[in-house]
């Protein structure tokens, strides 16, 4: 078992490894929304654990290899060879180091029970294993090795019960096909649980105080809420029959009651049951702000899920409030294509339904683009902004996950596959299309368009390609509305996250987003992208032309106006604003006479075309000179692609020139993204650089000598590769050498969390990522921050 799968940690490669029921799960926390945290043991492990069997008679010695063909019909046989399956899986030994790893992830939850929860899924099939009542349940044990240990043994033997047996012999699956992941939680003390079935015609709640367990056993008959979809009013509610209830076995007194024998199974034994007094069986369970919060949850999630899903919810106790948190997603798949047509690289999470536009030549922009289409084009270059606002996905035939199309994307909350090659003469304009963001893949649907069908979809996650049948559009389309964001994001003064020291930062560059991101747990902007910021206020001309055109004042004002929003929205928070970055075949609809050949593939980009023409980056200094005259002092510049340090002087001169140094608190930083960085950090800390924040898109093209637009060198585009994690590990060690801060705003941490560890571990000061990926940055955080803690205090008990 080389290493556990945490939930806000999942990619989408790794689904075969953590089943559905986990993957699900994550796409949900990844989003924002407030899931009990976990980690997956995955399905490689239990086959590990089958291949290292002792006994040369075992039955499951050759499992992964063999699919057991029973005579399903002859029941004492088939009864027989489950419970010698079960009995050798159960005594036989976990590895002591997986039994310690899961032990030492689980404690971190200051918990003492856990759940493990099966999740399956099918290899080459299109098998939902999503619902499968009865088939696989959860086990409950106690946080201690020996318990997890025969938790998990418990939890793999269900798939050789006898009824798993037989439903894999009667649905035609080979034992070799199943992935089993383990998804491991806390279980804390509930105030409330239960479900939320929606469908089209309206929502129906049920709940039961106490654990979940109650309802799933059949033990009581819940509350239930009849709701309607469209509005979250109360339409009906009804008082259940509630005469006991589930919780952790804590040592808190209750009024307890041994179980039914058929209930007290040994995975229950960090539980107890209560018989709950007389009042509070006449109680409703849920407390109307509770019954509000599901109502508003559920609101949001049908533009993540459709009209149609469950959730499995819990109240968890927190002194004397609680927290609702989601145990449990399901969505089914009726709508899911078969196969898809065209596959590129995912460059940005979710899926959409909509109709196709093909733009063929992408030099020439459009003047327009209708509301709601998916975009098909050759290539998308930053002065495309304006043009993207309300489309509803985007396809390009070339770009890596660091191009400008991915970018932009992500920024925006579109859906996006980038590198799908020969995508503009595949699709022609207006075929319905499902585009899925998450696996890079495009189908096509053949079904009549219906008026006002050009929102986003979000649909299962599950997607069956493996057969090659013809794409039938029988499924009910599921109209939702685009937006940005999840809409669930914890504030930065909830008291449910831990605290972490490493400053986290957020990438931004468009207004429209303030709103939603400036109550994300954000120390401030490490990376406000000035030329996609000013691209709205451009009106489709370079700066230069305004300039030359005698209309500088008018853009300065524009500009100053810009800035000001985030500066004012973050106060006291600390904007860095990033002055213009731009190449000059990046902008080939911007018209300047100053432009240069478009053939040079770096172009005159940063501080150098600054040493060219300063006159446009004087005028942003005049802007942000602006800003601080007008009251804020946490706004901050970040130099980009510096080359040299005579480039970083002039441009210091300038800066002091325009009296951005009269404020205390104003800090002039550069990017670290050119490799002369490695050598020059000192000459450029002589020189006045106050900080440095490394961006691993460019330090890994100059690095390793890719084009991180060509999208056929990805494999090669590696921001893990030694060589830029040595780079990205000399760079922190030499501005805590020089007493510097050193920041991190690349994609690398969003797009591989893991490098996190390294990071923290290292001594980077902040980390800045995209909006999405916030809550499970600072999660990360949060955990590679305790790891070291914890590794520091076992080194001083030696």
């Amino acid at each position: 078992m080389e290493k556990l799968y945490w939930l806000d940690q999942i990619k989408l490669q790794d689904r075969a490894k953590v089943g559905d029921k986990a993957f699900h799960l994550s796409r949900i926390i990844q989003r924002g929304y407030p899931v009990v945290p976990g980690f997956v043991v995955s399905a490689e492990a239990l086959r590990q654990f089958l291949e290292n069997l002792n006994s040369s008679e075992s039955l499951v010695a050759d499992l992964p290899y063999s699919s057991l063909h029973l005579d399903v019909s002859n029941w004492r046989q088939l009864q027989q060879v489950a419970g010698r399956l079960r009995e050798e899986i159960l005594t036989a030994t976990v590895p002591q180091d997986w039994v310690s790893k899961i032990f030492t992830a689980a404690r971190q939850w200051q918990t003492s029970c856990l759940i493990f929860r099966p999740s399956l899924s099918v290899a080459d099939s299109t098998q939902t294993m999503e619902n499968i009542s009865g088939l696989v349940e959860s086990v409950f044990c106690h946080c201690q090795e020996d318990a997890i240990a025969t938790a998990l043994k418990r939890t793999w033997g269900q798939i050789f019960r006898a009824r798993s047996l037989l439903y894999w012999q009667h649905t035609g699956i080979n034992l070799q096909q199943i992935n089993l992941g383990v998804l491991v939680q806390p279980v804390e003390n509930a105030m409330a649980s239960g479900l939320l079935k929606a469908n089209s015609s309206g929502w129906e709640i049920e709940a039961t105080w106490g654990l979940g367990i109650a309802i799933a056993q059949g033990e009581v008959l819940p509350d239930v809420y009849y709701i309607q979809n469209e509005t979250g009013a109360i339409l009906e509610q009804q008082l259940g029959n509630k005469m006991l209830a589930y919780d952790v076995n804590d040592g808190s007194p209750k009024i307890s009651q041994p179980l039914a024998d058929s209930v007290l199974t040994p995975e229950k034994t960090c539980l107890i049951t209560y018989v709950l007094q007389e009042a509070q069986q006449k109680q409703y369970a849920l407390q109307p702000e509770y019954l509000q919060q599901i109502i508003a949850l559920a609101t949001q999630l049908v533009t993540q899920l459709g009209k149609t899903f469950t959730l499995k919810w819990t109240i968890a106790s927190q002194t004397t409030s609680g927290k609702l948190y989601l145990t449990q997603v399901t969505s089914p798949q009726s709508i899911i294509p078969d196969v898809y047509f065209i596959r590129g690289l995912p460059a940005a999470g979710g899926r959409t339904v909509a109709n196709a536009l093909v733009t063929i030549d992408s030099q020439q922009k459009p003047e327009q683009i209708p509301k709601g289409v998916i975009l098909v084009v050759p290539t998308i270059t930053p002065d495309w902004l304006p043009l993207l606002q309300h489309v509803s996905g985007i396809i390009t035939e070339r770009g890596g996950l660091t191009s400008h199309a991915a970018i932009l994307a992500r920024e925006l909350g579109i859906a996006a596959v980038v590198n799908a090659t020969s995508a503009t003469s595949l699709i022609q304009t207006g075929e319905r299309l499902l585009l899925d963001g998450d696996r890079g893949e495009v189908y096509r649907i053949e079904t009549e368009a219906r008026d006002g069908e050009m929102g986003r979809l979000v649909v299962s996650e599950a997607v069956g390609a493996a057969s090659r049948r013809e794409v039938s559009g029988d499924g009910e389309m599921r109209e939702t509305t685009p937006i940005p964001l999840p809409p669930h994001h914890p504030t930065t003064s909830s008291p449910h996250l831990p605290m972490i020291a490493t400053k986290l930062l957020v990438n931004l560059s468009q207004p429209s987003l303030i709103e939603q991101v400036k109550s994300l747990p954000a120390d401030g902007v490490g990376l406000l992208r000035s030329e996609l910021m000013v691209l709205n206020i451009l009106d489709g001309q370079h700066p230069n032309s305004w300039i030359l055109g005698g209309r500088q004042t008018e853009l300065l004002e524009r500009w100053s106006v810009a800035i000001m929003e985030f500066a004012r929205a973050f106060a006291p928070r600390p904007v860095f604003y990033r002055s213009l970055d731009w190449r000059s075949p990046d902008l080939p609809s911007l018209s300047d006479s100053l432009q240069s050949s478009p053939q040079s593939m770096l172009g005159e980009r940063g501080t150098f075309s600054y040493l060219r023409n300063s006159a446009v980056f004087e005028l942003e200094l005049k802007a942000l000179a602006n800003v601080q005259q007008s009251g804020y002092s946490n706004i901050h510049l970040l130099l980009p692609f510096v080359r040299t340090v005579e480039e970083f002087v002039f441009c210091r001169h300038k800066v002091e020139q325009a009296q951005l140094t009269q404020v205390a608190e104003f800090e002039l930083w550069m990017m670290a993204e050119v490799p002369s960085v490695l050598f020059l950090l000192p000459e450029y800390v002589k020189a006045g650089v106050a900080g440095i924040s490394i961006g691993t898109n460019d330090l890994t093209q100059l690095l390793l000598g890719v084009d991180r637009e060509q999208g056929q060198l990805a494999k090669v585009f590696n921001e893990r590769h030694p060589a830029v994690m040595g780079a990205i590990a000399q760079l922190i060690q030499m501005a805590k050498s020089a007493g510097i801060p050193c920041s991190i705003c690349g994609q690398a941490p969003a797009l591989y969390p893991e490098i996190i560890d390294r990071l923290v571990e290292w001594g980077i000061t902040s980390i800045s990522v995209e909006p999405e990926a916030i809550e499970r940055t600072y999660q990360a955080i949060a955990r590679a921050e305790q790891r070291l803690i914890l590794a520091a205090a076992r080194r001083e008990l030696k």
